[in-house]
């Protein structure tokens, strides 16, 4: 069990790490915004086009790589959407074997068949080099690539809950309010 938690540590830290380095893309994300939409606007008096099809693409691929990279990480912190009927009401130990179950019976399959299932889709347009159909747009391939890692990520935090479910349940690690809180 020492050699699953210690993998489980080194998932949480990749996955941390990534996290928080994607949340840096929100800084991003919103400058391009601002900036896109006072070049649009100022463009119109001086009559010259200031932004472009690539600023405007640009803001959406640094959203879907925030959507993308921050999945994991909002798993590992618990801040994933839940439906709370009863789960809240449960105690750590029913709180676990939901979480195991879930994990096991939807968030794995889940994450296999998106990897499965977009595989073909990230390789056809690693084969023709895909750009956006916009004229001065950016290449697609990059970001469709992103969708292989996000799941991938995905899937090994979802191991990760799985082992600290299971030690939980076995008694090998502590309940959930005796952890040391996250990110310190």
């Amino acid at each position: 069990m020492k050699l699953l938690v210690r993998l489980s540590g080194a998932i949480d830290r990749l996955n941390t790490w990534i996290g928080e380095s994607a949340s840096l893309l929100v800084l991003a994300m919103v400058g391009l915004g601002a900036f896109n939409a006072v070049a649009r606007y100022s463009g119109r008096f001086i009559e010259v086009q200031l932004s472009s099809n690539a600023f405007i693409e640009g803001q959406w691929y640094l959203f879907s790589l925030l959507f993308l990279l921050g999945a994991g990480y909002t798993l590992q912190r618990d801040q994933h959407v839940r439906v709370d009927v009863l789960y809240g009401r449960l105690g750590p130990r029913a709180q676990a074997w939901i979480d195991l179950v879930g994990a096991l019976l939807f968030l794995l399959p889940f994450c296999a068949f998106a990897l499965w299932s977009s595989f073909p889709s990230v390789q056809n347009s690693w084969s023709v080099w895909e750009q956006s159909p916009d004229p001065g747009g950016l290449p697609r391939w990059p970001l469709k690539s992103m969708i292989l890692v996000s799941f991938g990520l995905l899937f090994l935090q979802g191991i990760s809950e799985l082992i600290k479910r299971i030690g939980r349940l076995r008694g090998d690690l502590p309940k959930p309010e005796q952890e040391a809180p996250h990110g310190g």
